[in-house]
């Protein structure tokens, strides 16, 4: 047999599958694990299928950047929620969810070899794509927080560099970033002549009055910004993989070469959908949201109980608390007792980057209130048997 080394023997496994055959062998297991909500999407978006399925020209080939009536329905949100007009210099792109998104600017803006710069917790399939680019991730931890720490990220940059990614509100951590750290990294990478690509995938799900700011919308920031956004979470769209991107004019023919190589058009069937669930708009996903923050304080109550073995960061958005447990347990280890002893399922913080301890991320967006509260009497318990006995 042919020898298979290749690039993609330095690319970690994808630790959701891992984590889900474990549950799969544990029966009645709860899952605090995949970053999913609870509820599924608007009726408007189901009422416009009927609207695709009567066109026959909807069953062909379709712009590689998306319908007509979406990107505008796109357009109008951004400049509506996320203040980013449009204004010649950059332009949207639709995608088969953020994910894909951000591989479309990984090849965009690189050459094998090239850096970028990623925050510490990272979220794993960003570091999964750069490696699979033939790029060099560069790890930059953030603060006892994870907060981010704009003057470390400039010390990182080399003449490799090509980008900063940064998520608020972020994907392993909760955390929401300042709209002062925000600009000062956006700042550094207009300085330094680099890309600064945000992650804005869970946007809307804020807590205590805090607020989402997006870099893109900073004066002048369009050059060099690549703002990426998703329907998966706000509108209970994840399987119909979509998504969208917005990027500088410049690199929209290199974005085309990506996405038309990989997907030719976002899927036809899900941008109708995706167009409906927008023209439903906030009032839908804001029921869910609260709905979810009421599970969030739940979460939160429960697990201030272990305060004594765990640290519990602040974490203002996104739906997830990354905990750091004082064990000498290894954080997959300990993850795999807690399905097998306890039925209650979380993602291992190593997966993240996380090697300095024992981190577990904790998700609480699928559940409802009583399943939740369930699932986290089952951590807590299981946290507080096994760790203590270590």
């Amino acid at each position: 047999m042919a020898n298979l080394t290749s690039r993609m023997q330095g690319v970690q496994s994808p630790i959701i599958p891992i984590i889900g055959e474990l549950i799969h062998r544990t029966p009645g297991t709860i899952s605090l694990g995949q970053g999913v909500v609870y509820y599924g999407p608007p009726p408007e978006a189901i009422a416009l299928l009927p609207e695709f399925l009567k066109d026959l020209q909807n069953h062909k080939y379709q712009s590689v950047q998306g319908i007509a009536p979406l990107l505008s329905a796109i357009e109008a949100k951004l400049q509506s929620f996320n203040g980013i007009k449009s204004n010649g210099e950059s332009c949207i792109m639709v995608t088969a969810g953020s994910n894909m998104a951000f591989i479309n600017a990984v090849l965009a803006i690189t050459n094998p070899g090239d850096e970028i710069i990623i925050q510490v917790p990272y979220y794993f399939n960003h570091e999964m794509a750069i490696t699979m680019a033939s790029c060099r991730p560069v790890l930059v931890a953030t603060d006892e927080n994870y907060q981010l720490r704009p003057e470390a990220i400039a010390q990182a940059i080399t003449e490799k560099t090509r980008a900063v990614v940064t998520i608020s509100p972020n994907n392993p951590t909760g955390a929401v970033y300042s709209e002062e750290a925000l600009r000062e990294v956006n700042r550094i990478c207009r300085d330094r002549g680099i890309y600064h690509i945000s992650d804005e995938a869970y946007e809307y799900f804020t807590y205590n009055g805090v607020k989402h700011i997006s870099p893109g919308a900073f004066s002048q920031s369009s050059e060099y910004t690549i703002s990426l956004y998703s329907l998966s979470k706000a509108y209970g769209f994840a399987s119909w993989r979509i998504g969208y991107m917005v990027i500088p004019q410049h690199l929209l023919g290199a974005v085309k070469k990506v996405q038309d190589t990989i997907l030719i058009c976002p899927p036809v069937v899900s941008q109708y959908a995706a167009l409906g669930a927008l023209k439903a708009g906030a009032d839908y996903y804001q029921k869910h949201i609260s709905a979810i923050a009421t599970v969030r304080e739940l979460a939160l109550n429960s697990l201030n109980r272990l305060q004594d073995i765990c640290r519990i960061a602040p974490a203002d958005g996104a739906f997830y608390f990354l905990l750091k447990v004082q064990t000498t347990l290894g954080a997959f280890e300990l993850a795999e007792r807690l399905i097998q002893e306890y039925q209650v399922a979380v993602i291992p913080g190593n997966t993240f980057g996380m090697d300095d301890g024992c981190y577990l991320r904790v998700a609480y967006g699928a559940l409802q209130q009583e399943t939740a509260a369930e699932g986290m009497e089952r951590l807590v318990k299981g946290l507080d048997a096994i760790v203590g006995r270590c």
